[in-house]
């Protein structure tokens, strides 16, 4: 198949670095289009709400912000109420969760004190979603951070919300020779590759566009991998996220060190898989993958059991995951849609009934997301997780 030129500064850059360095990983390639200083998908533009690339759970509705409001509460007073607590999201987007969970902490009277404990903290590496959430949270005293290496000590609620699942992954291809990483390269660089995207242009000229290819095969592939999965079929492909496990890694450290908890949503695997989940996502509608790239969101399902894994060697406890629609109904979201249809208009109860269904409902994100819960060792099981939902059941959560 032949290729379409692409003329995007984040292609161009892609392309040269292959061009001196040789095919890249899937990793690389995820991390130059969301993340690179000039030209990253996060870093300039604005991809939330109906204008941008996708919606994510805040924007739909103010009940999702207010639920996490009432369990970092509750969780809060479960700790003895400390005096102090850093409250830190991870990835704020354009702040309306945040500006949800504060706005819900003044209104609740069974936990006095509660907001008045909290210290802000955001971990955000784009300028343009800073000065976002800059707007949404005015009035509130706000400390941002590039990661997590400048949090101050002292107990922490951790919340990340579709976090996860934009963090680069590297991917593993079972080949007729075995196990292989997949890479991306030009379509013009003489790799062996398999599969190309694109087309010929009008005036027939072929231009290098990017295209997937494998590495040579390796058993050390094999140890990256769960061990359920090193003998899957041919044609198999393994997802893994190093930078995932770091991050969980560093939470639950830092949970363990200072005490909290850590609240993760996202969709993802609840069991180790052998599929493909990268996908992109431009104006709210699927992308090819390696097409224009920077002018699409990337992403992948997240490996909740490598996460836990990550957590529990760094001695916290994890709790789930569980559906988003059971965590969001065991919180109360039909009582509290109920109360917000009684006082709203026939447009709003619509609108607030629609909310509910897309966040809950079996075929919406109820049952793609999940939620997981970390806690530091002696915290109570949380609100909304079952009580035997801690893995001591099963500590094996690699496979």
């Amino acid at each position: 198949m032949t290729a379409r030129k692409e003329s995007s500064p984040a292609f161009a850059r892609i392309a040269n670095r292959i061009r001196l360095e040789g095919a890249i990983t899937v990793a690389d390639y995820m991390a130059e289009v969301l993340i690179s200083p000039k030209h990253g998908y996060y870093m300039a533009g604005e991809p939330f709400g109906t204008k941008g690339d996708f919606i994510t759970a805040p924007e739909i509705s103010q009940m999702f912000g207010e639920l996490i409001g009432l369990w970092f509460a509750d969780t809060w007073y479960n700790m003895g109420g400390p005096t102090t607590i850093n409250l830190v999201e991870l990835g704020p987007g354009r702040g309306t969760l945040m500006s949800d969970l504060l706005r819900t902490a003044t209104m609740l009277p069974g936990v006095p004190g509660f907001v008045q404990s909290l210290q802000i903290h955001l971990v955000e590496i784009s300028p343009t979603l800073r000065k976002k959430q800059k707007e949404a949270l005015a009035g509130y005293p706000v400390t941002w951070h590039e990661d997590l290496s400048s949090l101050p000590e002292g107990p922490t609620f951790f919340l990340a919300n579709e976090f996860f699942d934009a963090l680069p992954i590297r991917q593993f291809e079972r080949a007729p020779q075995g196990w292989c990483e997949r890479l991306v390269t030009l379509s013009d660089t003489p790799t062996g590759a398999e599969e190309t995207t694109g087309a010929e242009s009008p005036a027939g000229d072929v231009s290098p566009s990017l295209q997937f290819t494998l590495s040579p095969p390796s058993k050390a592939i094999e140890t990256l991998l769960p061990s359920c999965l090193r003998e899957a079929a041919e044609g198999a492909i393994v997802e893994r996220s190093p930078l995932a496990s770091s991050y969980a890694h560093e939470i639950a450290t830092h949970l363990d060190e200072q005490g909290g908890a850590a609240l993760i949503i996202d969709y993802g695997w609840i069991t180790p898989t052998a599929r493909p989940s990268l996908q992109a996502v431009r104006a709210h509608k699927y992308h090819p993958v390696l097409e224009q790239p920077g002018a699409a969101d990337l992403s992948a399902l997240v490996d909740f059991p490598a996460l836990i894994e990550s957590a529990e060697k760094a001695r916290c406890k994890s709790h789930g995951p569980i559906t988003q629609g059971d965590f969001l109904r065991a919180l109360g979201i039909e009582q509290r849609a109920e109360m917000l249809r009684r006082n709203g208009s026939d447009a709003q109860v619509l609108d607030i009934t629609a909310a509910e269904h897309r966040l809950t409902a079996l075929d919406q994100m109820g049952e793609l997301f999940k939620v997981l819960a970390l806690t530091s060792q002696g915290l109570p099981t949380p609100a909304a997780f079952p009580k035997a939902s801690g893995h001591e059941h099963n500590k094996d959560t690699s496979c």
